[in-house]
């Protein structure tokens, strides 16, 4: 009996343990504007046909101009004011932009008007008029390029994500309760 609760349990936990799935991603934008990030998700828990910004476990993104940083955004910088929406087709590899069924298929801290990533904050979007970056709550016209332009991602085998940019479930040992 004890030989079968163990192996269940094996069983059990193994189905538990999240298979990660990692994309990183480049974006060139115009006026010498880049970003670069990476992604990561839990190939056995998402549904539908897109990855969305809550099937996430990791998120980073990292800005820069004419290769000097201008900013950037993880996932445990969510908030409740946070724009925040993420499509991601993981059977071609790319980011959704426009024109392909999603109203602002992306937008990583930046809503559609570009004023809301925060001071000094940095965020991303894809909508009808542009792909483009918003700094301390300025839109970044410079930045921006045509919002059907392709958005392609690299699968990775590994990545070493910067501690805010991944959410994980405590640790056993470290719940606390108040009483």
């Amino acid at each position: 009996m004890k030989r079968v609760l163990a192996l269940g349990l094996t069983i059990a936990a193994g189905h538990a343990v999240a298979d990660p799935v990692i994309y990183g991603f480049e974006w060139a934008g115009g006026g010498g504007y880049a970003i670069k990030g990476a992604l990561q998700y839990d190939d056995a828990t998402y549904t539908g046909r897109y990855v969305r910004e809550q099937d996430l476990s990791c998120f980073v993104i990292e800005g820069s101009k004419d290769g000097e940083d201008v900013g950037r955004w993880a996932l445990t910088m969510l908030n409740e004011q946070t724009s925040w929406r993420l499509h991601f087709d993981p059977v071609t590899g790319r980011f959704l932009v426009e024109g392909e069924g999603v109203w602002m298929p992306q937008a990583w801290n930046m809503d559609g008007d570009g004023i809301d990533c925060g001071t000094g904050g940095f965020g991303f979007n894809i909508g009808n008029a542009a792909q483009d970056i918003c700094v301390d709550n300025q839109l970044i016209f410079e930045s921006q390029v045509t919002p059907e332009e392709p958005f392609p991602a690299v699968r990775l085998d590994d990545f070493e994500f910067p501690r805010d940019a991944c959410i994980a479930p405590p640790l056993l040992g470290w719940v606390r309760t108040e009483n």
